[in-house]
């Protein structure tokens, strides 16, 4: 479903930002994390108006394109034309997080099988695999409140979080803070992989967990994977992806 190309008409940082959300979308479907149309990934517009973009209601994760992407203020009302509704209830969840977070440049939550899975363990993430250490060492959990369209619910979720980069929300998904959209990205592929993990892993004989020491230097273990770069690092890598399949989402 194409929309008129908004290229010209918004400014190039708004434009590349616009871009990169697209291929969020795309990359989170072509993943298989994507639920139908009932999850939202944001990402915050640059500047001192706390305007967002997000997805337009209605439209599958591998039909949107830069231009079709919805401007909205922090309580989620269109502030760009556009021939497709908004979700203002699906915002919730994601205007609690930006309204206490001004690193949160990009919010992801998902409702994957194997991240509802282990949400509803009661261990949690378990220290079992390379993928989970990075995970434990910035973890919230918040309890079920049922389908998140209660505006009382946003203190408890914003005090679950605090200054975690991943969120587990029980009985529900998974939720990243990411500093820019490829960061939100990566965040959210290595929780993924965590929760596939750890249920796999379920299925067979006893676990061995990672000693704990190794946890609390996971940070700079990273920043040396990516050459500090963290998901810009391989950012580059999941354009060219998306490219070679469906050039489309730069629309």
């Amino acid at each position: 479903m194409s929309s008129p190309s908004l290229k010209n008409q918004v400014s190039p940082e708004e434009w590349q930002l616009r871009v990169d959300l697209a291929a969020c979308y795309r990359l989170v479907a072509a993943y298989g994390w994507s639920d139908l149309i009932f999850t939202h990934i944001s990402a915050r517009i640059p500047g001192p108006e706390h305007q967002f973009l997000i997805n337009p209601y209605g439209l599958l994760f591998d039909e949107i394109t830069a231009s079709s992407l919805i401007k909205i203020d922090q309580a989620g009302n269109k502030l760009s034309d556009s021939v497709h509704p908004v979700n203002p209830a699906g915002f919730v969840i994601h205007s609690a997080v930006h309204a206490v977070r001004e690193d949160a440049a990009c919010v992801l939550h998902t409702h994957t099988r194997a991240g509802v899975a282990v949400s509803a363990q009661a261990c949690g993430v378990l220290p079992i695999s390379q993928q989970s250490t990075f995970v434990l060492a910035s973890l919230g959990y918040h309890s079920y409140e049922g389908v998140a369209l209660r505006d009382d619910e946003k203190p408890r979720l914003q005090a679950d979080l605090g200054t975690a980069k991943h969120l587990m929300l029980r009985n529900h998904g998974l939720l990243v803070v990411g500093s820019s959209i490829p960061e939100a990205f990566l965040l959210m592929y290595n929780f993924e992989s965590t929760c596939q993990i750890q249920i796999a892993a379920q299925a067979g004989g006893a676990l061995t967990q990672v000693d704990p020491r190794i946890i609390d230097g996971v940070g700079q273990a990273m920043r040396a994977q990516t050459d500090g770069l963290g998901g810009a690092f391989a950012w580059p890598a999941m354009l060219r992806k998306l490219d070679r399949m469906d050039i489309s989402y730069r629309d």
